[in-house]
């Protein structure tokens, strides 16, 4: 799979056309594939609860778009805000196992999305 504007536009009209403002494509080879690899598509507007992984890191790379990826203490109180825009040279970080976070979208933006091991849903002790 080419991994191109075309595929990118696809994916944003479908993140449109969603009632979350969000869409993401599966890029693991079989769903028994044992890491987490996905494009996700991002709208201005997109909720994201407050969450964390506590079996993975998560890697983030902007493709394309500008949000801020914010982290959060325990008591919900905003720890760290990073702006990731490749425009200006911020393509990107690692978010650690553990820690809660959220992001905030400012234009219509795609994400490279990896995580350690096999798919799980979030449990409610992980979401804020």
């Amino acid at each position: 799979m080419l991994l191109n504007d075309e595929l990118l536009d696809d994916l944003q009209q479908k993140a449109v056309a969603s009632e979350r403002l969000r869409m993401n494509l599966d890029l693991r080879t079989t769903p028994d594939d044992q890491s987490q690899r996905m494009l996700n598509a991002l709208e201005p507007g997109t909720k994201l609860p407050i969450h964390r992984h506590t079996t993975s890191t998560e890697v983030v790379v902007v493709m394309r778009g500008c949000m801020d990826e914010i982290f959060f203490d325990d008591e919900r109180r905003e720890i760290a805000r990073y702006r990731l825009d490749p425009s200006v040279g911020n393509y990107g970080l690692s978010i650690p196992q553990g820690m809660w976070h959220t992001i905030e979208v400012y234009e219509p933006t795609v994400i490279l999305e990896a995580k350690d091991g096999a798919y799980t849903p979030l449990s409610p002790a992980d979401t804020l």
